[in-house]
């Protein structure tokens, strides 16, 4: 299993709806603090709409940046990484086994007998197929580990944007971690992108100190397969 961490779509489009529906809470809270009793009632309703600022200026935050590069998400990440570590370590040495009966099966199969032959495809296929069960396993584990880090630091997150946007005078923040055309953002300019204020904003909040100089860079959440060992049929007789 490769143990280099990039970010995919799936691991974006299970925190999609999470991103909307955190920010939308924290602004609809922060507005109904300002408006009373009755707009608390009116803003706990499922109708609700995505409240947005009374300021006139549009920004951008990347939000997958904004909580991985928060001292937060590099320190949990970096441990996750760490635990994740002995079962990437495993499954590497249950693909190493596959390769090497592989590569006898290719090299000596023509000199085996049939019986011979015929367990050690059998020897492959059955370890192949608990190969293939350990690392869909393994994936799903860590998908359902980054996940529950990205969305932690997520909630708590929200409110910081909020607060930040509506102080700085924003009508709208949009969302740029997607690049188009899988995002309606075709374009933005760096002056109106809030991520650095905002994880600096956080990092002060968290209280949680940046990582070491020239420690490990905080990984990416990832759905990366080590590559399966290709199965070699025997030759036909």
């Amino acid at each position: 299993m490769t143990r280099k961490f990039t970010t995919t779509m799936l691991l974006r489009s299970l925190l999609a709806l999470a991103v909307i529906s955190m920010i939308s809470a924290s602004a609809q809270t922060s507005t109904a603090a300002a408006d009373g009793p009755a707009a608390t009632h009116a803003a706990a309703a499922p109708s609700a709409p995505l409240v947005t600022g009374t300021g006139t200026k549009i920004g951008t935050i990347n939000i997958e940046q904004a909580v991985l590069g928060s001292n937060e998400g590099q320190r949990d990440f970096q441990a996750l990484q760490k635990k994740l570590e002995p079962k990437q370590n495993e499954l590497k040495s249950q693909n190493d086994e596959l390769e090497s009966l592989q590569k006898q099966l290719q090299t000596q199969g023509d000199k085996l007998n049939d019986d011979a032959r015929a367990t050690l495809v059998k020897q492959i296929e059955t370890k192949k197929k608990s190969f293939d069960r350990d690392v869909q396993d393994a994936q799903e584990d860590a998908q359902n580990q980054q996940k529950e880090i990205f969305q932690r630091i997520l909630q708590k997150m929200a409110p910081v944007i909020v607060k930040h946007a509506q102080e700085g005078g924003y009508a709208m923040i949009v969302d740029t971690s997607n690049p188009w055309p899988q995002s309606p953002i075709l374009w933005y300019g760096e002056g109106g992108d809030i991520t650095k204020a905002v994880v600096d904003l956080y990092n002060t909040q968290s209280g949680v100190p940046a990582p070491a100089a020239g420690g490990p860079v905080a990984p990416k959440p990832t759905t990366t397969k080590p590559a399966a060992p290709k199965t070699t049929a025997p030759p036909s007789k």
